[in-house]
């Protein structure tokens, strides 16, 4: 059984909590839960490390939790929250580190063409002016192999008519940015132990999940642990941990919890 850990680097939505501009009581709020960085997660077991999405706070994220190598980013959709940090791999790419070797990108054909488009230049063979993160971009259609587990991409609608992907690895899954799970998404997450969810808020929202979706869909998963994530400034933490039923928590900047990698 290979066991591990999944730090949650950010718990925010995209434009963060605080929110600038805000004067609301969660903006406000001296609890350190409610201040929230844009979404990603890392993954580390023996001695790997992997991240989902690199946003605009990814090098605060990576200075607060010491990130000083990476083995391979695993993208979830193309949008600026989850992509913007992608520059910040320069240091983390230095071949001392890395030991000359590029580091692995993973993302749908979709994600490609849109990491190829805003970061045309670290793509570019030809850029002469300053060092570049050095990474190697592989398209995915489908479950791969990543150091030793099995990857698998989960199909969520982002808004009625955009598919993106979450990830299940073993038995834990992490869907952040949904307002919607096919049911053969559902399916795909049969027997896991621990999920993440987008609940962006209570109020309707046209691409993400509210708290009370969230809960229907983790009854239907029926997995032990549920945290959500993909947090905007209009939910408390400890006020609405208060409302949720057992096994389902709001998660946090930095929360760490043990997984379970194999299926």
């Amino acid at each position: 059984m290979k066991r591990g850990t999944v730090t949650v680097l950010g718990s925010a939505t995209s434009m963060g909590v605080p929110t600038l501009g805000c004067d609301c009581q969660v903006c406000r709020s001296n609890d350190p839960r409610d201040r929230r960085t844009r979404p990603s997660a890392m993954i580390e077991w023996e001695g790997h490390r992997v991240v989902i999405d690199t946003g605009p706070d990814f090098r605060t994220q990576a200075v607060r939790e010491g990130i000083n190598r990476l083995d391979a980013v695993l993208y979830t959709h193309g949008h600026a929250d989850h992509i913007l940090g992608l520059d910040d791999l320069r240091p983390l790419s230095f071949p001392r580190i890395t030991g000359g070797s590029k580091v692995p990108l993973y993302a749908t054909p979709e994600t490609a063409r849109t990491l190829l488009s805003v970061f045309k230049y670290i793509f570019d063979d030809n850029y002469k002016y300053g060092h570049m993160a050095k990474v190697e971009l592989h398209e995915i259609n489908g479950p791969f192999e990543l150091l030793g587990l099995k990857v698998i991409p989960v199909p969520v609608l982002h808004g009625d008519d955009n598919q993106i992907i979450g990830y299940r690895i073993g038995r834990f899954a992490y869907l952040t940015d949904f307002s919607a799970l096919p049911e053969s998404s559902i399916e795909m997450l049969g027997g896991i132990d621990l999920v993440f969810l987008d609940a962006l808020r209570h109020d309707p929202h046209p691409t993400h999940s509210t708290v009370a979706n969230s809960l229907k869909i983790a009854a239907r998963i029926g997995a032990a642990q549920t945290y959500f994530t993909h947090i905007c400034h209009e939910l408390a933490h400890e006020a609405t941990n208060q409302t949720l039923p057992p096994g389902v928590r709001m998660a946090y900047d930095g929360l760490r919890v043990e997984i379970d990698l194999e299926s």
